[in-house]
């Protein structure tokens, strides 16, 4: 069955429809890893958004059933060149195309994706419908993706713990990562992940020695009804921010944010860090930035930058144990070049532990 990508520009791209047969409504972005398709598919920092895959070839290792990073699919469809028949790997489940199928999630293949990132590249993200009925196509009635409460979609509704290590980690939750969890497991941490409006005596009741805001999708700015109880935490307790955690403690603490043409999303992003001036390459998926600009008003350095664009990729406080990385070190997809950024948190919930004991 044909099937359509229709810009909000009034382009539109034939493709060949598989997966859900829903029409759906979505903002356009481009992923550039090679590898690493169910991880985003899964990835709740993708709600409400169509994904194209760059690379030409996707789902030639299948779908298994250890790489979701949430229990079900988070993007609104998939756009890509071309997908395998067939899932060669040996923990294969289902192949690709099944899985979206079952999991009613749009899928074109067959789509000039050379094109259609050409035009995200000029124009930046916007606004598409996949569709197999080009008669009725109406954007004027689709609720902007920039309005809706996406962190509310796909964060817990209730408080869930991982993990039996010696720190205590509270996990706020604005559409985390599974493989975030399991990273600090491995670190040695206990893991208790709230939801993104628990109310900041919930949390203190829980004993912390550190807390993580983690990733998520949608506009930080968003969260601004937060930002008080997220400074005060911070002010309180070891922290770490990925992605939008990071975009959120910049706003905390009196910084801003803006949203990039087209974002930083895929598995090969270079990320210098200042200090010891060691080069990562890094997966990322995200919309905005912190601004540099009016920074030094805040309290924090910056740490990490893109090498590529120049962009704020990590911050870290002047005076309190608080580290902000726009990218992610669990990375997965990606490198895992940077996970050691996770030993860093480890070592700060350590310091203040032992200050407790000597206090």
């Amino acid at each position: 069955m044909k099937g359509y990508l229709v810009l909000s520009t009034g382009e539109t791209f034939e493709g060949e429809w598989l997966g859900g047969e829903e029409e759906v409504y979505g903002e356009v972005v481009f992923f550039t890893g090679m590898t690493g398709y169910q991880e985003v598919i899964t990835d709740p920092s993708f709600k409400g958004q169509i994904v194209v895959f760059t690379y030409p070839l996707i789902g030639n290792y299948g779908i298994n059933e250890a790489d979701n990073e949430s229990i079900k699919p988070q993007v609104s469809g998939v756009v890509m060149s071309e997908c395998s028949d067939d899932g060669f790997h040996y923990e294969s489940k289902i192949t690709l195309a099944d899985h979206c199928k079952k999991q009613h999630v749009p899928m074109l293949v067959g789509i000039d994706t050379r094109a259609v990132v050409k035009r995200i590249r000029e124009l930046g993200d916007m606004g598409a419908i996949i569709t197999n009925d080009l008669t009725n196509i109406d954007f004027a009635t689709k609720k902007p993706i920039g309005t809706r409460d996406l962190v509310k979609e796909v964060s817990t509704t209730t408080i869930e713990t991982f993990g039996e290590g010696e720190h205590h980690v509270v996990l706020i939750d604005y559409g985390y990562k599974r493989s975030i969890v399991d990273a600090l497991v491995k670190y040695g941490c206990k893991v208790t992940v709230v939801p993104y409006n628990t109310d900041i005596d919930t949390i203190h009741e829980l004993s912390p020695d550190g807390i993580l805001l983690s990733n998520g999708p949608g506009n930080p700015k968003q969260m601004e009804a937060y930002l008080d109880d997220i400074k005060q935490l911070a002010s309180s307790y070891p922290t770490m921010g990925i992605c939008l955690g990071h975009q959120l403690l910049a706003l905390a603490f009196g910084g801003d944010t803006e949203k990039l043409r087209f974002g930083h999303r895929g598995a090969n992003q270079p990320v210098q860090d200042l200090v010891s001036k060691q080069v990562y390459m890094t997966s990322q998926n995200h919309s905005y930035v912190v601004r540099e600009h009016g920074i030094e008003k805040t309290g924090f350095d910056v740490r990490y930058r893109n090498i590529n664009d120049g962009s704020v990729e990590g911050l870290v406080h002047s005076c309190l144990p608080i580290t902000s990385i726009q990218f992610h070190p669990e990375a997965h997809p990606g490198p895992s070049d940077s996970e050691t950024i996770f030993l860093n948190f480890v070592a700060e919930m350590n310091s203040k532990r032992r200050e407790k004991v000597y206090a």
